[in-house]
């Protein structure tokens, strides 16, 4: 009987297929969903008239939003290599070339943002030009640009050049051969074949994560000197394994080389947590060895980032498609520190030689080494390579002259014989990884094998050793006490006014181990001791209060119950193997009194405390950070109906108690009760904001300046993710489905910044219009949506005035006096206000909208098209 068929694959992820019509659509595609479809049997390998391939998806349905919950929702690169490459829709003569594209469906935000990020995933930088930009010499990026056209086949092609894009709007569109798919709401579809259908809901619940394919278990890992874990012998395809990646160990501090899919599984098996990680070293932007840099942008604080500028400005591209803002932005979540190429760079005493890499992305391999008896000890990470046979072949000759130089071949074919004492290879094979062979006589002391999805085959074995997960080969063993020496870094950082003597009496304690699932601490419990954590995560615990968050090194445990003699109110349990420095309540409570903290402990908890159990500030942020703070924060009360004043409403808001209601004219929006905030557009950006806040009962409200959390990534992550869902609720919900104002990427400039600020303004004047075709809507409203008008176009034209003087001066002037002028047409539509009738007022604000705001902003595109390229 011919229908459809729905299979739930993984959270977030949910397969619907067709066979009659030839429709098989993967729904969702987080992080290795590819990996979820193989493990249920809908990716295998299959023969037909003699040629190997896979079967899978031949469409895709992206979710609305970009972040679920802190993670990439929307990561397309590798399903759609999977269709293009290994099921050979892309392949010439190959058997399933039938001429067809992969189909990408999703809402036009999603499918512009993933078109963008594929086409870097697979290319980086794309011209002579950009590469250039990195500070790279004319000749270098020649023979760059002659080896990326040779991975290319040729020629760089736009992504919409490989797939079908299809956007869901209101209405039902057909997939194709009779199937439709209609968008019901933020991330429900339906699909629909004959008289038959399947719903389809992408959305994540707020405790949900997406899964990761593959058990890794949980290990006690000693921090040494100088030693290497290796935490990923696999490729984006290996079913069983994370993929290649490094944890270097330094002095005792955490090192990542590179983040790829489910980082964080990776870290919480080893027991480390992201507030540990000092720093990570980055090969390349390709999916498998970048996904997780989600992960590293939720410590409280900013993890360095260590690659070359060319590196730097490739990953840099991929990351503002995906997320759609402002290439400079990642400066919120890293601390960028370039590296010099073939050069060693000291940072602290750990040494870095990059290397380039042949790669079809800008790639650079790395050598560490530090100083140590009779020489240097030194480690190399070679991801990704390339075979030297496919590097050979890339060499210019009279028939193909469009090569790179022998010159540029010998150079890096130099680079892959580098000795060292444990080296870790690429040996993916195909055209754009390494093979074993080329190391058959490596003068290594210990060659590991990597990158694959396989077995090693015996004549691999004979080359090289293999590493599982969790493995540690140390170079140079510790002999020092590195867990006293960063409990003395965070109590410093909490007791910051007393001298070291005094914190030597807390530092004289026991160190204490716990494995992956104990209970330290219960609720309900007094407890006679404070514990302060310095590796692994603590999940605290609260069924009542549906309280869940996890702690990270430098967060103290049990210390408010322990000083007052009361009980618990959470469960702490180890959600990691865990290290703490335990303290009796008994030394603890003295020492403070003598110190005279008490009274400054008692007033900070309770505030500290009640930051623990919200959602924005209970994951990853250490005490020294909910401290600082906690000092900052101010409270005030409404009474029942009072609306919050558009001055307060500049602050992050947290609400402390009671309830309110945010309003979108007369529509109601969003209701907040304890432990909720709202705000984050002024906190973020300074925006103006459009929607009112009214209390529906006597309500405290925590003001939290928004300069304050600049410089802690994991909330300016949630933050961000907030303000884009929340953005998508509105839309969906208003103007979205019937927009009136609908943006083409040709109004764009090719400039990230100024094309994500005319995108909002898109956005803002579809939420308005909306609104002002509401009947119900009254003037208070109406007076809401000018103010905003006026106060959100004075705050576009000062970012927009301060851009052109980094990328067109020339045009600064003359833009300048434009904004001037317009802003007097919007002081003019004020002063209407107050004496037209409601009516008119709307009809202005309307045609204000459509001549004046998006009319403005087609005209700054004709001009800077203009200005940009004289």
């Amino acid at each position: 009987m011919p229908g459809i068929r729905k299979i739930s694959v993984a959270k977030g992820i949910s397969w619907v297929e067709v066979p009659e019509a030839g429709v098989y659509l993967q729904c969702g595609c987080p992080a290795d969903s590819v990996k979820h479809l193989m493990k249920r049997g809908l990716i295998v390998p299959v023969e037909e008239r003699g040629v190997r391939f896979e079967t899978g998806p031949n469409a895709l349905l992206l979710s609305d939003k970009m972040l679920q919950n802190g993670e990439f929702a929307n990561l397309a690169e590798f399903p759609i290599l999977q269709m293009l490459y290994r099921q050979g829709m892309l392949i010439p003569g190959h058997v399933r070339n039938t001429g067809e594209k992969p189909i990408m469906i999703g809402i036009k935000e999603q499918l512009s943002a993933q078109l963008r990020y594929i086409y870097r995933g697979n290319y980086g930088l794309v011209s002579k030009e950009e590469i250039m930009a990195t500070g790279t010499s004319e000749e270098l990026a020649d023979e760059m640009m002659a080896m990326k056209n040779r991975f290319a086949f040729g020629a760089i092609r736009e992504s919409h050049e490989l797939i079908e894009t299809k956007e869901v709007r209101g209405n039902a569109i057909e997939i194709k051969n009779g199937v439709y798919i209609q968008r019901l709401g933020l991330n429900r579809y339906r699909v629909e074949y004959l008289d038959d259908y399947v719903d389809i809901d992408l959305n994540l619940d707020p405790d949900e994560n997406y899964e990761t394919p593959y058990p890794l278990g949980f290990y006690d890992i000693k921090r040494e000197y100088f030693g290497v874990i290796h935490s990923g012998e696999g490729d984006g395809w290996d079913i069983n394994r994370p993929c290649m990646s490094s944890v270097l160990m330094f002095q005792g501090k955490i090192f990542l080389i590179d983040a790829g899919p489910n980082l964080i599984a990776s870290l919480n098996a080893l027991g480390i947590g992201v507030n540990e990680i000092e720093g990570i070293f980055h090969t390349h932007a390709h999916d498998d060895h970048f996904a997780g840099l989600t992960t590293l942008m939720q410590a409280d604080h900013k993890v360095k980032y260590y690659a070359t500028p060319l590196v730097r400005a490739s990953v840099t591209k991929k990351l503002s498609a995906l997320l759609s803002f402002d290439e400079d932005n990642i400066g919120n979540y890293f601390d960028i520190c370039d590296l010099e190429f073939d050069h060693w760079n000291d940072i602290g005493g750990l040494e870095v030689k990059p290397m380039l890499s042949p790669h079809p992305v800008e790639t650079n391999t790395f050598i560490f080494r530090t100083l140590w008896e009779d020489g240097y000890k030194t480690y190399a990470h070679m991801a990704d390579i390339c075979s030297l046979e496919t590097l050979e072949g890339m060499v210019a000759t009279k028939e193909r002259p469009d090569g790179i130089s022998q010159a540029f071949c010998d150079k890096l074919k130099a680079n892959f014989s580098i000795a060292a004492n444990v080296k870790k290879i690429d040996i993916g094979g195909g055209m754009i990884h390494g093979s074993a062979i080329d190391f058959d006589h490596d003068p290594s002391d210990k060659l590991i094998l990597s990158h694959i999805s396989r077995e090693l085959t015996h004549r691999e074995k004979e080359i090289g050793s293999g590493a599982t997960f969790g493995v540690v080969d140390v170079m140079i063993p510790d002999y020092q006490d590195y867990a006293r020496r960063n409990a003395y870094y965070y109590l410093k950082s909490y007791f910051d006014t007393l001298p070291h003597y005094k914190l030597r009496t807390l530092i004289n304690n026991s160190l204490e181990s716990y494995n992956a699932g104990t209970n330290l601490l219960k609720e309900g419990e007094t407890n006679a001791n404070v514990y302060l954590l310095l590796t692994g995560n603590i999940e605290m615990i609260n069924t009542k209060e549906s309280t869940y968050n996890v702690l990270s090194a430098g967060s103290f445990i049990g210390e408010m119950s322990g000083i007052q003699g009361v009980a618990s109110e959470h469960t702490f349990r180890a959600a990691t193997f865990v290290q703490l420095l335990r303290i009796p309540v008994s030394l603890y409570m003295p020492f403070i009194k003598e110190n005279d903290l008490y009274s400054v402990i008692r007033q900070l908890q309770g505030r500290r405390e009640f930051l623990q159990q919200t959602s924005l500030f209970g994951d990853s942020v250490s005490t020294v950070v909910l401290n600082r703070i906690a000092q900052k924060m101010k409270r005030i009360t409404l009474e029942e109906g009072e609306v919050l004043l558009k001055e307060q409403n500049r602050d992050l808001c947290l609400v402390f108690s009671g309830s309110l209601s945010r309003h979108l004219g007369p529509e109601h929006t969003e209701t907040f009760v304890k432990g909720d905030f709202f705000g984050e557009e002024s906190a973020l950006f300074a925006m103006p904001s459009l929607l009112r806040v009214k209390s529906l009962e006597k309500s405290e409200v925590c003001m939290i300046p928004g300069e304050l959390l600049h410089d802690i990534p994991v909330v300016h992550w949630k933050l961000f993710e907030t303000y884009e869902n929340r953005k998508s609720t509105l839309l969906s919900t208003k103007a979205a489905m019937s927009a009136k104002f609908v943006w083409n990427d040709e109004y764009g400039i090719k400039n990230n910044k100024i094309d994500n600020h005319h995108q909002k303004l898109f956005d803002m004047a579809n939420i308005i219009q909306s609104s002002l075709d509401d009947a119900s809507a009254d003037m208070e409203m109406i007076e809401d949506t000018l103010c905003f008008l006026v106060n959100y176009t004075a705050h576009h034209f000062n970012e927009e005035e301060w851009m052109l003087k980094e990328i067109a001066p020339h045009e600064y002037e003359s833009h300048k006096k434009l904004h001037a002028d317009f802003l007097e047409r919007v002081g003019t539509l004020r002063g209407l206000f107050d004496v037209a009738a409601q009516k008119s007022v709307r009809l202005a604000l309307s045609e204000f909208l459509e001549h004046g705001i998006i009319g403005h902003i087609l005209g700054e595109t004709e001009r800077l098209n203009h200005g940009l390229t004289h």
